[in-house]
């Protein structure tokens, strides 16, 4: 028997790695003559580097860049030694959110900067192809902190630079390209974007994520008349600009940066995961699929990896199991989602930070797995 098994990480407990080797442990017990393959996955945000990188033999790499607040921060990236050398970036190592506390939340002054100095460094390793989740920022800056660290320029009406920030929208009179890093021309960029908001208005970045970011509602207000000055301005040097593209609002208007100032492509993460990984073809070769991830509920129909898997399994006609630390009451709904039967992994009643502990949850997932197919045995014998 053949099977594919690709979980997404269990977040404070398993990496999508070792969630999928407990599994493939409980199988192998109950199916020691299984050809059991476990493939990394995530969905574009937090353990997209981790997942990818680890998942592919590539090498992490460590730099120093500038944080969302304007301080250093040490943020990592992946490696890829593929048919091109390929970088793999989480947005948030450099500019999210969780890098402030919430006293320090001000998407007014926070920048992507980070962001393009990842980048940079990339392009400077030989990296030409980029894949880059943007979930879970701080800013608000319409993507000029990330595009300043390549080199375009921001000018106010005295021909100086404007702070890289949301704030500094306010101030630009023109923008240059002269001085862009002259290897950007040549790199590829997929974008791992799961929103579809605007730039500008009511559904764009500034109304839906400003306050969660830490604006009120003038500062909203103002955010928002500033991308649309902003964009004005973009259209002088990129007449085809679209506030309006879907994910244009996406980490604060850094969807926008990414379509208009790169080569670049906005996709669902899961989609880019799954075909990095040749999950795709595993799962048409196998007889059975194994996902889950640390939580299932009715969101985790709203496009999360889970999901993904399941579809993409969907297309072949092939069954779909899978496990999770917890379940909620609606998860019901995954039964009609592609996901044919879903299991809790915990055995018994015990305190969360037990339960979280990579080798408790290790040991519940691989008990759970192996009895689920030692009923698949019987069922078949």
């Amino acid at each position: 028997m053949k099977i594919t098994v690709a979980i997404d990480s269990m977040k404070g407990s398993l990496t999508s790695l070792e969630a999928g080797r407990a599994a493939r442990r409980g199988i192998l017990k109950a199916m020691p003559t299984a050809e059991v393959h476990v493939c990394p996955l995530a969905d574009g945000g937090e353990g997209t580097v981790e997942a990818l990188t680890n998942g592919h033999g590539g090498v992490l790499r460590a730099v120093k860049v500038t944080g969302p607040d304007g301080t250093p921060v040490s943020a990592a990236y992946g490696i890829l030694e593929k048919e091109e050398k390929t970088a793999v970036i989480e947005m948030a190592a450099a500019a999210g959110i969780t890098l402030l506390p919430p006293e320090k939340r001000n998407p007014l002054y926070t920048t992507t900067f980070g962001v393009g100095e990842l980048i940079l460094d990339a392009i400077s390793q030989g990296c030409r192809r980029f894949l880059i989740g943007i979930g879970g920022s701080a800013t608000n800056d319409g993507g000029i902190g990330m595009l300043s660290a390549l080199g375009y320029q921001f000018l106010d009406g005295t021909g100086s630079p404007v702070p890289p920030t949301a704030s500094g929208l306010s101030m630009i009179e023109s923008i240059s390209d002269e001085n862009v890093v002259s290897q950007l021309s040549q790199c590829v960029f997929r974008i791992a974007c799961d929103v579809q908001n605007p730039l500008c208005g009511p559904e764009g970045c500034s109304r839906i994520f400003g306050p969660q970011k830490g604006a009120d509602p003038e500062t909203v207000s103002k955010m928002d008349e500033w991308l649309q000055a902003f964009s004005q301005k973009v259209r002088i040097l990129r007449p085809g600009a679209d506030p309006d593209a879907p994910g244009a609002g996406a980490a604060g208007g850094l969807g926008y940066a990414f379509l208009n100032f790169t080569n670049a492509r906005l996709e669902p993460g899961a989609k880019i995961i799954i075909e990095e990984t040749g999950l795709e073809a595993l799962i048409r070769d196998s007889d059975l699929v194994v996902t889950g991830e640390g939580r299932l509920d009715r969101q985790t129909a709203m496009g999360k990896a889970p999901i993904a898997v399941a579809r993409t399994a969907k297309k072949y006609g092939k069954k779909v199991i899978a496990f999770s630390g917890c379940v909620s009451s609606d998860a019901d709904y995954l039964n009609t989602a592609g996901i044919d039967a879903f299991f809790p992994i915990i055995r018994a009643a015990m305190p969360l930070e037990e339960a979280l502990l990579a080798s408790t949850a290790s040991d519940n997932l691989s008990a759970a797995a192996q009895q689920v197919f030692n009923l698949i045995q019987i069922i078949k014998s």
